[in-house]
């Protein structure tokens, strides 16, 4: 790529983000940031409906932002996603990319036809026959409608990666604790569990800002623009009138039951881990109180992940907005530091 790095490419429920980075040894640089919002409808759940719609929001973001190139690194995920661990047969990359639809043709709840499928060594193979890694499965034709629709606005896909991974990449503390990375956004959330750096759990929950601010709206009996604004001001504090604190709480309980229930799963499963920190990102992380009430809820340590912070000198990009852009960046940040590296 003659040195050129590709853009970072995250298309969210709610608008699509892009970074760019330059890489100079061991340090990434950031150059260039942006977003655009997306017609109500475009993605839903992970999963895009309008295509138009998306490939004219591409247009205008590139227009706009002036990027280096037309080179993407695109994050996908899907309600459909499994990501699983397992053990396979311990072979040359090219034999394996051709022998894993029979391996595990009896393990995925995906049809392997319709599916892509990839494999993630957790361990350095050796010569023992099978290899230990997760097995990465999602639906061939969600994922082959974005690429098309990212290409018929001018761009090149040059790789496609887990928007969770690039999660991964971006936001983690890389130390002795177990750390859940939870990326709240407006109709997903994505859910990474790893121990310094190894997955753990990788989930793709159909519930967002979006599903709190209709549950605030019902609750109360007021229009879901006024919840949606309750929600962002005054968040799990209420605003002091009766119930407004409690109707947040409510909103934001099946929310906390999805990651409880991942956590107690993967305490009580084969690895035996317990979760001990929860990072938490995405725009829809920022309702006030949230950090605070998880902890009580899950009796966890939890704070903000540092989306930037494996970026060197954002000082010029914060001049231009970028603290208003990091709380949703993680994955397009994490895309570009995969596609760097």
């Amino acid at each position: 790529m003659a040195g050129v790095n590709p853009i970072g490419l995250d298309i969210g429920s709610s608008s699509v983000r892009a970074v760019e980075v330059r890489r100079a040894k061991d340090d990434f640089t950031l150059t260039n940031f942006g977003q655009v919002p997306l017609p109500p409808g475009t993605v839903q759940a992970g999963i895009l409906a309008e295509p138009v719609a998306l490939t004219s929001a591409l247009k205008q973001l590139w227009a706009a932002c002036k990027f280096t190139t037309k080179k993407v690194m695109l994050g996908v995920t899907n309600p459909q996603l499994v990501v699983r661990e397992m053990s396979v047969s311990n072979l040359p990359a090219k034999e394996m990319r051709k022998s894993l639809p029979f391996q595990v043709r009896d393990m995925l709840p995906l049809a392997v036809e319709r599916s892509l499928l990839d494999f993630r060594p957790l361990e350095e193979p050796g010569t023992d026959p099978t290899v230990r890694g997760l097995l990465i499965a999602i639906p061939k034709d969600a994922v082959m409608e974005l690429v098309q629709a990212v290409e018929k606005a001018g761009l090149h896909v040059v790789n496609v990666d887990l928007a969770s991974f690039a999660l991964l990449r971006a936001a983690s503390r890389l130390d002795a604790q177990v750390e859940a990375i939870v990326d709240i956004g407006a109709e997903v959330t994505s859910v990474v569990v790893h121990a310094d750096g190894e997955p753990l759990i990788v989930r793709t929950v159909p519930r967002g800002g979006v599903e709190i601010t209709e549950s605030i709206a019902t609750r109360l009996g007021m229009p879901p623009a006024e919840a949606e604004a309750l929600k962002c001001r005054f968040g799990l504090h209420g605003d002091g009138r009766p119930d407004t604190a409690t109707a947040a709480a409510d909103a934001v309980r099946p929310l906390i039951s999805e990651l409880r229930s991942s956590f107690t799963y993967l305490a009580s499963g084969e690895r035996q881990k317990q979760v001990t920190r929860v990072s938490l990102c995405g725009g829809s992380a920022l309702m006030p109180g949230l950090a605070e009430h998880v902890q009580r809820q899950l009796g966890v340590s939890v704070m903000y992940a540092d989306n930037a912070g494996r970026l060197r000198d954002t000082r010029k990009a914060r001049q231009r907005g970028f603290d208003s852009f990091l709380p949703s960046a993680a994955v397009s940040i994490g895309l570009t530091l995969g596609a760097a590296a």
